[in-house]
C-alpha cells in the first residue's frame, strides 16, 4: 500500500487538509485527525466516484 500524501484539493494553509494513499485500495484521512482512522474503497470504485462527481 502506498504512503499518504496531501490531496491536491487541500488549501495549503492548514485548513481543509485531506491525505490520500493510492494503490489497490484508496484510503483517505483527515490530516489534523489521523488518529480517527480513514475511509477506504477499492481503487476501481473510487475512480468511478470521482468520474461521477466530475459530472455533477
Amino acid at each position: 500500500m502506498n504512503e499518504y500524501h496531501k490531496s491536491s484539493y487541500s488549501d495549503g494553509t492548514g485548513g481543509n487538509c485531506v491525505e490520500v494513499a493510492e494503490g489497490p485500495k484508496t484510503r483517505l484521512r483527515d490530516t489534523q485527525n489521523r488518529e480517527l482512522g480513514h475511509l477506504e474503497a477499492p481503487a476501481s470504485e473510487w475512480a468511478a466516484l470521482v468520474v461521477a462527481l466530475r459530472g455533477v
